[in-house]
């Protein structure tokens, strides 16, 4: 065999066909190297659909690569530890090295800071190049982010997303957005009323091969203590699924998903959400596919511009910016704790076992799905989440573990700034605090809970409306002079001229937060 020129490294979440590293590939020279690792699948403790998607759509990858007459090493784990030739990460690499002997190390831009200071520092014990190279998957790259957001003393998605959407001509009439407006957010926010969602159209599934039933049962043997299970599993694992999956979404689901996209319901699973997200972030798909498809949509005629524009704006804007972000941000972002929460993540999260209906109705989909959409992620389970004051890092390795589409760029902005508030403001000026009235407004889980969400105090208090005050009188210092918080603070300094009632909610917060650090039922 030739000398090794370039052992190229690609990583579980980055499965595109036009990926940068394999640029110039020459299959006399270079290789192909992938790793399914312990470290990897246990450095949080991984939902078992989490470890079957990533494996899965791995392995395709794999093959897909064979089959176009790329050499490939792939270390795959076994149902048997026993057999393991090597399971740490970094372990698995260093042998490879040692024993292919490469020129250099090739990759595109990681999607974990955590893996790329590895990856570094990997070539570096060997005495050997790393040659990073941008990732095409993206609209935005991380210099051009750096560029925009050095011009700016604060950050603002909305700034942004006007730019990208003029900068790629999305949705634009010359130098204007189609619609006469840019954002409309206003018409998206649409409650499902008292009858409820009704019929809604079916999710595409996609039945596992023989393939994905080797990992499924790999997973089930050597993971078996980890939350979730991997009956079940149907999400796409190849670029055509995916593909699939967007056409599916795009003719069936849409046209309604703007008006409904933050409607939450009891069992309500997916609504009129794409189920996209993992296979964006594995990289099965590009932003680039979803937004034409959605754009095409709109010039059809078949679908509104309220729901197009949402859809666009989670890809095009939000889902650029917080990489942007992350990256700019990082080593110390995953430090930020501005509120000084302690508290471990609930027992419920984990288990769904809780009397709440808000929390155990999004429990039971994350712990079947692996999923919830940004609602049920951002006002349900991280309002409770920052209501009680739990750390921002715990929150973030909570999400890491239990949501499939998670990585670490976008995990960490939306999970520990976002929505916990770790970041003191940097994406979000106010935090997404809110009482039990709001979940009544979008759902109707407060009618079939035990609970009262009008009360903070008392034998049915909702524990969301009581940690509500208590964050707020926790936290006044942080929140005093801060212009979008005007209504919440005048409505607490009302409550505090009755001291009785809040030290009642006190007394009551403060048992809920015990129950929550000693990982008790709620």
């Amino acid at each position: 065999m030739a000398e090794l020129r370039n052992l190229v490294i690609v990583l579980g979440d980055q499965l595109d066909p036009d990926l940068s590293a394999l640029d110039g590939f020459d299959d006399t020279r270079d290789i192909v190297w992938m790793a399914e690792n312990e470290t990897e699948a246990t450095h949080v403790w991984c939902h078992k659909k989490r470890l079957v998607l990533f494996f899965a759509a791995m392995r395709h990858y794999r093959d897909d690569l064979e089959d176009h007459g790329m050499r490939v090493q792939y270390h795959a784990l076994s149902a048997d530890r026993r057999h393991d030739s090597g399971n740490d990460f970094k372990s698995i690499l260093t042998a490879s090295i040692r024993a292919l002997k490469p020129r250099r190390l090739v990759m595109t831009e990681c999607g974990d800071h955590r893996v790329q200071t590895m990856l570094a520092n990997c070539a570096a014990d060997h005495g050997l190049a790393l040659q990073t190279r941008p990732d095409r998957h993206f609209y935005c790259d991380l210099a051009a982010f750096d560029s925009w957001s050095h011009q700016r003393q604060t950050l603002v998605l909305e700034d942004f997303y006007r730019a990208m959407r003029r900068e790629h001509d999305v949705l634009m009439d010359a130098d204007q957005p189609k619609g006469d407006t840019w954002n409309f957010d206003k018409a998206n926010r649409k409650s499902f009323g008292r009858e409820g969602p009704g019929d809604l159209p079916h999710v595409r599934r996609f039945r596992p091969d023989a393939v994905t039933k080797d990992v499924a049962h790999m997973v089930d043997a050597r993971y078996l203590d980890h939350p979730g299970d991997t009956e079940g599993f149907d999400l796409p694992v190849t670029h055509d699924e995916a593909r699939t999956a967007l056409r599916d979404f795009v003719h069936q689901r849409l046209a309604n998903f703007g008006p409904y996209q933050d409607a939450l319901w009891t069992d309500l699973q997916f609504g009129y959400h794409s189920r996209l997200s993992a296979a964006l972030n594995l990289h099965l798909i590009s932003p680039r596919e979803c937004v034409n498809a959605a754009v095409a949509a709109y010039d059809a005629g078949d679908t509104p511009i309220n729901s197009v524009e949402g859809f666009i704006r989670q890809i095009l804007g939000w889902r650029e910016f917080v990489r942007g972000v992350y990256w700019r941000e990082m080593p110390g972002y995953i430090q930020r704790n501005a509120l000084d929460a302690q508290l471990p993540v609930p027992k419920a999260y984990w288990d769904g076992d809780t009397d709440m209906a808000c929390i155990g109705d999004a429990m039971s989909n994350v712990l079947e799905n692996g999923y919830a959409h940004h609602i049920q992620r951002l006002m349900v389970l991280g309002l409770f989440a920052l209501n009680a004051g739990v750390h921002p890092r715990a929150f973030h390795d909570w999400h890491m573990a239990m949501y499939l589409d998670a990585i670490d760029w976008v995990s960490l902005p939306n999970a520990l700034g976002m929505s916990q508030f770790g970041d003191g403001g940097l994406l979000g000026t106010k935090p997404y605090c809110a009482s039990g009235n709001y979940i009544n407004k979008m759902s109707n889980y407060c009618k079939n809970c035990r609970f009262d969400y009008r009360k903070a105090t008392g034998e049915n208090a909702c524990p969301v409306t009581t940690l509500y005050w208590d964050f707020l009188d926790r936290n006044i210092d942080h929140f005093a002079a801060n212009h979008r918080m005007v209504f919440q603070v005048k409505n607490l300094e009302t409550k505090q001229k009755d001291p009785e009632l809040m030290n009642d909610i006190r007394a009551t917060a403060r048992d809920l937060r015990r129950r929550i650090e000693k990982q008790e039922h709620i």
